[in-house]
């Protein structure tokens, strides 16, 4: 982080009022869990400003920005349409890699259409003073549109070379489609910042050009390894299941052809849990914890989980650090299981500390730090 940065979110955070605390025990020391802001309806995705205030999404179709002191903002306007039904709504946030510059972000949202829906991305600068999107276009649309209220995705993930990854899920109903290169269920898509699919994709005979990896069900988390720029997904199971991948070009997650899940019905999915051609998880869950956000870890706070990858956790109400050592997960480490918060999206701030968003009506941001 930028040492004036660092120094006016320091500055910023000893003026704020006293936050709700909790302590919780980890492998690097006690963890202080501290509420920095609430009265968020279904946050779901968050990105940091230059100046270390937050952009937040709530479900229901705001997008707000949280100062460092907990104050929010006005819904800020010019935000698309939306389908807040089910699992729809406002969905993932990201900056362009160049918005100190042109204030570029990127929003993907469910977006009502003619006989159903579908996951959109859309692009808009944020104004000057930080209360309108400006220039809004739709760069794009996931096809076909299918009427269902579930598995969106949906995450947004700038790479080194400035390509967006964008996930979308298989839209629950349509869970074959997914093995379909010829749509965008159940998909990685790789797309260019002004919309349209960008070079280095794939681009096998019969695949819609936007896809980079095909057979997953609902991933909710991504992020970039730090050492190697290798995306990493979180990937929601059905009964049991849940994945961590590392999807490459060209490439079949097996989805719904192979899962350590089963149905919520109990069940057998698919073929079982190989198959020649398909790719195997680095690492799966069960029972299932719903996973959401990811992060990896490269702060100085603690040392000892650098380059772990932290996921939130639905369902299971935690937030699950997994150790790693190249492309492989060594271990992982259950944290804040008392909290009793759904955990739907993770960051890790320019101060170095965690950020958790708590899913919730009254939903939450929260801040991990160590508790010295």
């Amino acid at each position: 982080m930028r040492p004036v940065l660092a120094a006016a979110l320091a500055l910023a955070l000893a003026a704020a009022p006293a936050m709700a605390q909790q302590r919780y025990p980890s492998s690097a020391g006690e963890l202080l869990v501290e509420t920095v802001a609430s009265g968020l309806e279904n946050p779901w995705g968050l990105a940091f400003l230059p100046d270390g205030r937050m952009l937040v999404t709530e479900r229901p179709g705001r997008l707000r920005l949280v100062g460092s002191d907990g104050k929010l903002s006005a819904p800020i306007s010019g935000v698309p349409n939306v389908v807040a039904r089910g699992q729809g709504g406002l969905l993932d946030v990201v900056l362009d890699p160049n918005f100190a510059q042109n204030r570029y972000l990127y929003l993907s949202f469910a977006e009502p259409r003619a006989n159903g829906n579908g996951t959109s991305v859309a692009r808009a600068r944020l104004s000057a003073n930080g209360t309108a999107l400006e220039g809004l276009s739709v760069i794009f649309r996931q096809m076909p549109t299918i009427a269902s209220n579930m598995h969106f995705g949906s995450r947004l993930v700038f790479d080194r070379a400035g390509a967006l990854f964008v996930t979308v899920g298989d839209r629950y109903s349509q869970r074959d489609q997914a093995q379909n290169p010829e749509n965008h269920l159940g998909k990685v898509l790789r797309i260019r910042p002004e919309g349209g699919a960008a070079e280095g994709n794939p681009k096998k005979p019969g695949w819609q050009p936007e896809i980079w990896s095909i057979g997953h069900r609902n991933v909710q988390g991504a992020a970039l390894h730090p050492q190697t720029g290798q995306l990493w997904t979180a990937e929601h199971g059905a009964r049991g299941g849940d994945e961590i991948n590392t999807p490459k070009a060209g490439l079949n997650y097996g989805w719904p052809v192979i899962t350590y899940g089963i149905d919520y019905s109990g069940v057998k999915i698919g073929d079982g849990t190989n198959k020649s051609g398909m790719e195997q998880p680095l690492f799966y869950w069960d029972p299932s914890i719903a996973p959401s956000g990811a992060a990896f870890y490269t702060g100085d706070k603690w040392p000892a989980w650098k380059n772990s990858l932290f996921v939130g956790a639905l369902a299971g109400q935690l937030l699950s650090r997994l150790s790693t050592d190249g492309e492989k997960v060594t271990g992982e480490e259950r944290l804040l299981t008392n909290l009793g918060e759904r955990i739907r999206d993770v960051r890790q701030g320019p101060d170095g500390y965690l950020y958790l968003l708590a899913d919730d009506s009254n939903g939450k941001v929260l801040r991990v730090r160590p508790a010295r």
